[in-house]
């Protein structure tokens, strides 16, 4: 690279300036006080671990979102963290290893080998919180709501969260005996919600009448809570795990209603994001005018299992850069105190005593081009009778 090309930084990678970087740290303080405020406790795991630890009990995708390295000690394949939430999986089943419900979060950059849209970053900010050891909806219903509480902290505006459970479109492809392929390409075609291919793959497949007009059926079955009265018409006969799974969305919306006015809750049947990794509820957030959804989250309870300690988990994560880039909050710029370059005495115990009860104080260099207002203070001291004060300038 020529030296006229060294300042630019990969594709993808992006650096915080002031003041940006201040407000975007206030921010994280302010969302770490809520989560603690909440029981949960701070974890930090490293940036990078043994692929085997790294990847175990995760989806394909993560693993070809995922930077490899050897490790030039033992030679063994490392990776770069492309998501938290299976390290924090890990120290809850292996390192803590309580039997009590433990709530935990994270907050700490990413790195994705590519991006996830045209033009986005490949280094989240990565921030969530998970609860583990309870199978009950209340942890389902603490995460929503937290997830929520969030997003009404950073004052993001306009959300809407899509409420989903894999056990409904789990509960009728089991009754399909359909092979893998099959399988995998109905899952696509639902998921780009392409009705007049669906209905040829039912077709070709000899898909049952009644499980075929179910399964159509999903298609329609988006909009607010009303539409739980009308899929509990539709899918009556789908059986038990069907059944359960819209038992399980009436519960846990009526609860989050009931914790925060007006949740934005609203239902997509047929949205299957994640559906190889949930277990139960999945969601995610979404505001108009951003292409992908901004929170994600939903129960998993069998992520610890690989690490020997299967425990009912549920939670959610973001990436506070992109909800830091929605805000509707105005930060206020933090202005400093100026203060001479001067040897009188009292000076440096004055900038001491400023600075402890929490002041930006800048000393004056030598020579230094610029004074109080180019250096960002909107006050300074001066020297009036012997004693040093702050002055506004």
């Amino acid at each position: 690279m020529s030296g006229k090309k060294r300042w630019l930084l990969p594709e993808g990678i992006q650096e915080v300036l002031p003041p940006r970087a201040a407000q975007l740290e206030s921010l994280c303080r302010q969302v770490m006080a809520l989560y603690t405020s909440w029981g949960y406790e701070l974890v930090m795991p490293p940036l990078v671990e043994y692929l085997d630890s790294l990847l175990t009990g995760t989806s394909e995708d993560l693993e070809l979102q995922t930077f490899k390295l050897i490790d030039q000690l033992n030679g063994r394949m490392m990776g770069l963290r492309a998501d938290t939430t299976p390290q924090v999986a890990r120290i809850d089943a292996h390192r803590l290893k309580r039997a009590t419900p433990t709530r935990l979060y994270y907050m700490g950059t990413t790195l994705h080998t590519r991006p996830t849209q045209q033009g986005g970053t490949r280094a989240p900010l990565q921030a969530g919180a998970e609860l583990y050891g309870h199978a009950g909806p209340e942890s389902d219903v603490e995460s929503i709501c937290l997830m929520l509480k969030t997003l009404e902290l950073v004052e993001v505006k306009n959300v809407h969260v899509d409420l989903g459970h894999v056990g409904i479109y789990g509960g009728l492809i089991e009754q399909m005996d359909l092979a893998a392929e099959q399988e995998a390409v109905l899952f696509d075609t639902l998921q780009r919600k392409a009705r007049a291919e669906l209905e040829t793959e039912i077709a070709a497949w000899s898909v049952p009448a009644h499980l075929a007009d179910m399964l159509l059926g999903l298609l329609q079955l988006n909009g607010d809570v009303k539409i739980l009265g009308e899929a509990r018409r539709l899918l009556a006969k789908a059986g038990a795990r069907v059944n359960a799974g819209i038992d399980a969305l009436e519960e846990i919306s009526q609860a989050v209603f009931e914790q925060v006015k007006n949740a934005p809750l609203f239902f997509d049947l047929a949205e299957l994001s994640g559906y190889h990794y949930y277990t139960g509820t999945a969601f995610t957030a979404y505001v108009p005018g951003h292409g992908q959804g901004i929170a994600f989250g939903g129960r998993y309870d069998d992520i610890g299992s690989a690490f020997g300690r299967s425990r009912p988990a549920t939670g959610f994560s973001t990436d506070l850069k992109i909800l830091f880039s929605l805000t509707g909050r105005q930060f206020a710029v933090r202005r400093g105190i100026f203060a001479p370059c001067s040897a009188v005495p009292g000076l440096s115990e004055t900038i001491d005593s400023l600075r402890k009860d929490g002041e930006i104080v800048i000393r004056q260099l030598p020579g230094q081009i610029g004074g109080a207002r180019e250096m960002h203070c909107d006050r300074e001291l001066v020297l009036e009778a012997g004693q040093w004060k702050v002055k506004i300038v």
